[in-house]
């Protein structure tokens, strides 16, 4: 990715961009995936990977310092140990498919756990309350998570499902779903590096973009004093059904 390369339209996309990023990271962790759909658009899918990623560290440091007192540590945890092989994976996929192949794939998959995880929260009735989940279905989120957030930065989705399933408060919600990312995308860090998706001019457009990002932070935390639990869960499953189902196009 080269700044000259980047025209008004691009930049304009960058900018929602970088607004959706600081208001999933501090509000509803969905509009995340729009944030992967602005970047695609206005720079070749591979390489938004990389450009997107120090902007999402940026925002995960923020999250954490709002929200780090509210963490589940005992479900970040259980959640973590599946991460790695995801990422391998993702390293691998990366390697191999080109991008068309690589969102459709995440996006079908994505899609495909929204709807689930709808139909579970439907049979469940009135169930309310923390669930713990098996330890296979919490490895596979794990993996699942690392391989969609190694390959589009898309972990939202699934993270967003795992953590509503565990019948997290919102706030406990935010706070563990922050450090869960701050680690992830510290730890994809090398690799996306290994793989030459971060570069000067990237992190420089990154910078550029940090304004945006504090804007987003602003509406977002400003969103979460006005909406109630019921509120916070519809918006957080309907928004990664849509950033999945963007995905696919």
């Amino acid at each position: 990715m080269h700044l000259a390369d980047l025209g008004v339209a691009a930049w304009l996309l960058l900018v929602v961009g970088a607004i959706a990023v600081g208001f999933a990271k501090t509000a509803v962790g969905g509009v995340g995936a729009l944030a992967v759909v602005a970047f695609a658009a206005a720079v070749p899918a591979r390489n938004s990977t990389g450009a997107l990623l120090p902007l999402l560290l940026v925002g995960d440091i923020v999250a954490v310092t709002v929200y780090h007192r509210h963490a589940d540590r005992a479900v970040l945890m259980r959640l973590l140990p599946g991460v790695l092989p995801g990422l391998l994976l993702g390293v691998w996929f990366l390697a191999i498919a080109d991008d068309t192949v690589m969102r459709r794939t995440i996006g079908a998959i994505l899609l495909a756990m929204t709807a689930l995880q709808l139909w579970t929260r439907r049979s469940a009735g009135a169930q309310s309350g923390p669930r713990k989940s098996s330890p296979a279905i919490t490895l596979a989120a794990g993996g699942a998570a690392g391989f969609a957030t190694m390959t589009a930065n898309a972990a939202g989705p699934v993270t967003t499902l795992y953590l509503l399933a565990a019948g997290l408060p919102m706030l406990e919600f935010l706070g563990t779903s922050a450090w869960f990312y701050l680690l992830v995308n510290a730890a994809k860090l090398p690799f996306s590096a290994s793989l030459d998706l971060v570069s000067g001019d990237s992190l420089i457009v990154d910078a550029l973009l940090v304004p945006a990002l504090g804007l987003g932070v602003l509406i977002g935390l400003a969103t979460v004093r006005r909406i109630d639990q019921a509120q916070f869960e519809r918006a957080a499953l309907v928004l990664s059904g849509l950033g999945a189902a963007a995905l696919l196009l």
